[in-house]
């Protein structure tokens, strides 16, 4: 009897572990066909966006990536679907397919690039700094973001480019609104936002205009201790920047006056000269 019930669990443990090779073998069979159509369908996506097609491109690329998420290709899938749309100026698709490939994909081997390529699409809808804010400050929210976390990739450098260039746009918002402020006389507002120019903008192209600004405001008002404070403040700086020369003029009425005079009298002595070398030749 013992025998027997030997016997049979002998001949189940071969049947368990034929059973279990046959499934193996499927299961491997399968994964191979899931292979064999991720590499199909992002090969489909790579032809369609060298033809221009950049929706169905990005279509086949989403695809290789939801059929096989385990693989070591869907990442790459996932990018190149948010290229796809980039490529074509479909900046809100891109958008939200790179956002999704940060959540999904943090640690990603080129996950430098996926936030390059969000601060780019943020950055190329930038048209006019007058309306585009929140395009403006996504942009340099991301490239801030890639320049302070991954600052020894070749991205790095661009994305600090492209900062100064957003700095100067936001600075040159403000000036345009400070502008309008001092036109209406409203000094507070002004003198507020050309003080925005000067501490949070003070390596762009504006800090000069603005620094003036603040010396003519405080001025106008009768404040003249703070004029000259940042008058000085210009001077130190920029004295000879033709920002400097107009705060000067606000102190020295006669400067202009002499300026002119100068002026007539160095044209005069050229067109002397130009006469002596006449006799010469």
């Amino acid at each position: 009897m013992n025998f027997l019930k030997f016997i049979f669990l002998g001949i189940l443990i071969i049947f368990n572990a034929s059973c279990s090779k046959d499934v193996e073998k499927e299961s491997l069979i399968k994964e191979k066909n899931l292979e064999l159509q991720v590499i199909e369908a992002y090969e489909e996506g790579l032809k369609s966006l060298n033809q221009g097609d950049a929706l169905f491109a990005a279509k086949k690329f989403s695809e290789a990536e939801t059929l096989f998420p385990q693989s070591s290709s869907a990442p790459k899938s996932a990018l190149m679907a948010s290229y796809s749309y980039y490529s074509q100026d479909y900046y809100e698709d891109a958008i939200l397919e790179l956002q999704r490939f940060i959540k999904v994909y943090p640690f990603y081997k080129n996950i430098d690039y996926a936030y390059y390529l969000l601060g780019l699409c943020w950055y190329e809808q930038i048209i006019d700094e007058k309306k585009d804010l929140e395009t403006i400050i996504k942009a340099k929210e991301i490239f801030s973001l890639l320049k302070t976390n991954y600052p020894n990739t070749e991205y790095a450098l661009d994305a600090e480019f492209k900062i100064d260039l957003i700095n100067d746009t936001l600075a040159s918002k403000e000036m345009y609104i400070g502008r309008f402020y001092f036109d209406q006389k409203k000094w507070i507002p002004a003198i507020n936002r050309f003080k925005t120019v000067i501490d949070d903008y003070e390596t762009t192209i504006y800090t000069q205009e603005a620094l003036h600004r603040l010396v003519e405001v405080h001025y106008t008002i009768g404040l003249e201790v703070e004029a000259k404070k940042y008058a000085k403040l210009l001077g130190y700086n920029y004295k000879s920047s033709k920002w400097y020369e107009k705060s000067y003029v606000l102190f020295d009425k006669e400067y202009e006056k002499n300026k002119k005079k100068r002026i007539k009298k160095n044209k005069k002595k050229s067109s002397i000269l130009k006469k002596f070398k006449s006799l010469l030749d």
